[in-house]
């Protein structure tokens, strides 16, 4: 089975986290002593040049993952249409993590309903240009029926366990054998901590199944201390 991944959207050591990350380096370096994924966030308000990406990734031991968020420009703006270039120029950025870059997240807007033709076309664009895992985090209803597994399905995409759950009620569908989950925080998104018995089913869900899980209720450092649990968890079992 995959080797189970666990970070943060981010890489902020916080001031109680601080003593679980001891050492010498940037926070980066830090925090890849102990987590083995990331997801990079900042790309999906601004480029950042190769340079920086392959910074990023010499930084790192050579079993840590990031994950890349999508940029806006062509999720919310260009909402999937007429992406060539900017997936271009994205792919020529992001690229130059090399071997570390283990995912794409691609997140669309709550207002963008599926329309096949376009989805379909935009995920073959985008699997031409990158090996690695990608992931969709859709948030219209219309992306949780049957037509749009199948298109995901067909195009190795895997769909987004979110929380709070976002689209149409009903159980979690995969899309892939490799789940991605992003923990936004709940109640209140992106602040709120999970306590020990929610930490505890996603454990006990990540037993049965490959994937990765990215906590993104990092506005009060939640994040940080939730994925130090989880992985406590993990290694316990």
């Amino acid at each position: 089975m995959t080797e189970t991944r666990i970070g943060c959207a981010g890489w902020n050591i916080s001031r109680e986290a601080a003593p679980s990350f001891a050492g010498a380096g940037s926070h980066l370096q830090r925090y890849a002593g102990v987590l083995n994924a990331v997801e990079i966030n900042s790309s999906f308000y601004r480029p950042h040049q190769p340079q920086t990406y392959a910074r990023w990734a010499d930084s790192v031991p050579d079993d840590f993952r990031f994950a890349v968020k999508l940029p806006r420009t062509i999720t919310h703006d260009q909402r999937l249409l007429e992406a060539g270039a900017l997936l271009d120029q994205f792919a020529a950025q992001a690229g130059a993590l090399g071997g570390k870059l283990g995912c794409v997240l691609v997140q669309l807007p709550p207002s963008l309903r599926l329309d096949t033709a376009v989805a379909d076309l935009f995920m073959r664009q985008l699997r031409q240009r990158f090996n690695c895992m990608l992931a969709c985090e859709a948030r219209h209803g219309s992306w949780f029926g049957d037509e749009a597994s199948a298109l995901l399905r067909g195009q190795r995409i895997s769909r987004v366990i979110a929380d709070p759950p976002v689209g149409q009620p009903g159980p979690y569908v995969a899309t892939t054998d490799e789940a991605y989950i992003r923990l936004h925080g709940s109640p209140r998104m992106y602040f709120s901590a999970y306590d020990q018995a929610y930490l505890q089913s996603v454990a006990d869900w990540l037993r049965d199944h490959a994937g990765w899980c990215i906590f993104d209720n990092t506005a009060s450092g939640a994040a940080i201390l939730n994925a130090l649990q989880l992985q406590k968890m993990q290694h316990s079992r």
